[in-house]
């Protein structure tokens, strides 16, 4: 093949005299204060890759631990040559750019021994979902390669850049990888780098602290301004870092422009759903997801060995499953229809190459190779969530394009209800007016996983396998108390992050007692209950001896979210609160953990729930900033049924006319004492009239789920204008 001919002219070439002695001179001096030989990357960096359209991780050669005027020369020669690898050729044919006119540099840099030190990457964009106010940052152990190549899970950080600028510690969310191994310096001859495991201590704690997560975050934002100023637009940037083990510097060794989700219109939602339904039996295995699209094909598990030696066989519709990927998977990978590895985590070289190819792909997997069979039809869905799930056989689903310029705009504010925060990036880019409401609950089930008393008390329990499940569950963290905090004020900041600074609303846990005895712990300190429904719950457990130290800890993650982070646009709302006295006693205990009314702007609303709510809902009014109407419960109560027995189901409406006429008097009598009033109910987008109703009665806010935002937004707006016709025609 002429490729492979103009590698090996190369390699075995001689460099003209000058070139060589300029090379030679440029390393003595690099190395002159160092009594040992010093150590080098050669890195090569191409016109057609890194562009601000197109960057391809890869598809040039980088050389690590080079050591010696010979070694030198001889790696140069090879990144030269790599400029005509099979891959690099391939990729530039995709992109039309003609093979004639590309050029090569080589950089040659002194190797910081991030071996003894950390290493990793950062983008100054959410890699997912194209939120532009993250930093993204995964660090892992020794020498970058093993990240880069998907080998490893590395932690990840993410840090909000508003708050950052404001100079608040604003690490919205940390997640601990496996960092099973690390690529380290050898000494052993022949070989310039080896692969040992992390022991067991390295592994259970974060690999970047604080402070470096805070300066690497500085430092990537002041890239992006440099890359915004140079391109005169925004451009986020995409860096590779490495920490000196000896030294404890932190250097950046390479800064380029990020390609795929700045390129993309945020103004066009394209959405993949589901419609298929019992899903569960033919779910296979799950990973965590890159992108929000759905694959279908057959399966074909591959190795590296078949790649280089050529022994493939892949279709285009294929679904590519194998250990890992890197650049000489890139002609196969762009055949697929999906893609399944073992290893790899959201800035491995498979996760990078289905973003840019728009692929949906399922990295991380553990075990993908042995979930499935050769030829086997299955679903690669990464539109269900940050974990992206494999089904057998092809599921049913449809696709929707929606242009959010086209959407009427409406005088009636519309928030949403968002119960994830791994989703909370992606729905930012809805047209929104903040959060109604954003659950603790969800929090607390799917990231803390334990009971709070548990955590807290487990030592005096006396249950040797609790104890064993929560040291494992808080073990990178000082104690189970700060895991508590940490936790939940990173569930909490991501959601705020995501639509700041618009209002965004959380409610305190609203736990019923049966439902806290499932958590990890929980049956030690629930009692039984006849109704837990209508039993301990909300507002009621906050003051009580029994739960307010736990309730304490609530408060101290708000607190952190607000003042430590910044994100002073959330507000907090009690739920299932009885009296005007008990809603009191709840901010008097939130004043105890310095939670304070009023104090940074901190508003507290108040979940309108309960008839009492209504009925005294001037009373409660002087307590709090305003009223959000959980039209669930209101209507359980008001018809005096268990909206969980489907023997009465026939009977839940909400809009029963004695429903409607409580949340006709809540809006005009919270009005008349100035305090809002908003809903975070379904029923508004399953019953246009219901959203007829409300508006008509002047709601200031409705809040819906996402997946019913774009129809309630048609069905509000043409409400309001029916009304206003009908007001112009009666004048």
């Amino acid at each position: 093949m002429l490729e492979k001919k103009i590698r090996e002219a190369i390699v075995s070439g001689s460099f003209p005299e000058d070139l060589e002695n300029d090379i030679i001179t440029k390393y003595q001096n690099l190395s002159k204060h160092r009594k040992a030989v010093l150590d080098v990357a050669v890195r090569s960096s191409a016109t057609a890759e890194d562009m601000a359209d197109a960057s391809f991780a890869g598809q040039q050669e980088t050389f690590l631990n080079v050591r010696g005027e010979e070694a030198l020369l001889d790696k140069v020669k090879h990144c030269f040559a790599s400029l005509y690898t099979d891959r690099a050729i391939s990729y530039r044919d995709s992109r039309n750019i003609d093979q004639c006119k590309v050029y090569l540099s080589v950089c040659v840099q002194k190797m910081v021994r991030s071996d003894v030190g950390e290493s990793g990457v950062a983008f100054s964009i959410d890699t997912e979902s194209g939120f532009k106010n993250a930093v993204v940052i995964n660090a892992t152990y020794g020498l970058g390669e093993l990240l880069v190549q998907g080998a490893i899970s590395p932690d990840e950080f993410i840090v909000f850049k508003p708050t950052l600028k404001e100079g608040k510690i604003s690490i919205i969310e940390k997640t601990l990888g496996s960092k099973e191994k690390m690529m380290v310096y050898s000494s052993k001859k022949g070989k310039s780098v080896e692969i040992l495991n992390t022991t067991p201590i390295m592994r259970d704690c974060f690999c970047l602290s604080e402070a470096n997560v805070i300066k690497l975050a500085q430092w990537v934002v002041k890239i992006e301004e440099y890359y915004t100023k140079k391109h005169g637009k925004w451009c986020p940037v995409d860096v590779e870092w490495a920490i000196d083990g000896n030294s404890k510097e932190l250097y950046i060794v390479q800064a380029r422009p990020e390609t795929i989700h700045s390129q993309r219109n945020h103004d066009t939602l394209t959405q993949y759903n589901i419609i298929e339904s019992n899903l569960i039996k033919k779910l296979i295995g799950v990973g965590i997801a890159v992108g929000d699209r759905i694959g279908v094909g057959e399966v074909k598990i591959m190795t590296a060995d078949e790649i280089k030696n050529g022994a493939v066989k892949f279709n285009v519709g294929d679904i590519l499953v194998t250990e890992m990927t890197d650049p000489d998977w890139e002609p196969i990978m762009k055949k697929a229809s999906g893609i399944i590895t073992n290893k790899g985590g959201r800035t491995c070289h498979a996760a990078i190459v289905a973003r840019e190819l728009g692929i949906p792909a399922i990295v991380g997997t553990g075990n993908g190779t042995e979930m499935v069979k050769d030829n086997q039809k299955v679903t690669v869905s990464c539109a269900e969530g940050a974990q992206g799930k494999i089904y057998d056989g092809e599921i049913q689903f449809n696709i929707v394009e929606t242009k959010f310029s086209a959407l009427p705009s409406t005088q009636t504010k519309l928030m949403l209800n968002v119960a994830s925060p791994e989703m909370a990036f992606n729905f930012s880019h809805l047209p929104n007016s903040g959060v109604g409401l954003a659950r603790e609950e969800f929090i607390i089930n799917n990231y803390i996983k334990a009971h709070p008393l548990a955590l807290l008390k487990h030592q005096e329990i006396g249950d040797k396998k609790l104890s064993k499940k929560i040291k494992q569950l808080t073990k990178a963290y000082e104690d189970e108390r700060e895991f508590f905090v940490e936790k939940l004020a990173q569930g909490v900041a991501k959601i705020a992050a995501s639509f700041y600074p618009e209002p965004v609303i959380v409610r305190f846990s609203d736990f019923k007692t049966n439902e806290y005895a499932n958590l990890l712990g929980g049956k030690y300190f629930e009692p039984n209950e006849e109704n837990p429904m209508i039993g301990w719950r909300g507002a009621s457990r906050y003051y009580s001896p029994e739960y307010k130290e736990a309730f304490g800890l609530e408060c101290l993650a708000i607190k952190k979210v607000r003042e430590e982070m910044g994100l002073k646009n959330v507000v907090v709302m009690i739920p299932f609160c009885r009296t005007v006295s008990e809603c009191v006693k709840v901010q008097e205990t939130m004043a105890e953990f310095g939670l304070i009314r009023g104090e940074n702007g901190l508003q507290v609303y108040l979940m309108a729930e309960i008839p009492s709510n209504i009925i005294l809902a001037k009373e409660f009014a002087k307590h709090i900033d305003g009223f959000s109407i959980g039209s669930n419960d209101l209507t359980q109560l008001v018809l005096g049924l268990d909206r969980d027995s489907h023997l009465v189901s026939s009977i839940y409406d909400e809009r029963n006319e004695a429903v409607k006429q409580m949340i006709s008097k809540l809006i005009k009598d919270a009005h008349e004492v100035g305090v809002k009033v908003g809903i975070c109910g379904q029923g508004p987008s399953d019953f246009p009239d219901f959203a007829q109703f409300l508006v008509e009665q002047g709601i200031d806010s409705i809040s819906v789920t996402p997946d019913s935002l774009l129809k309630t937004i048609n069905a509000i707006a043409e409400i309001e204008k029916h009304n206003k016709i009908r007001l112009f025609k009666a004048a």
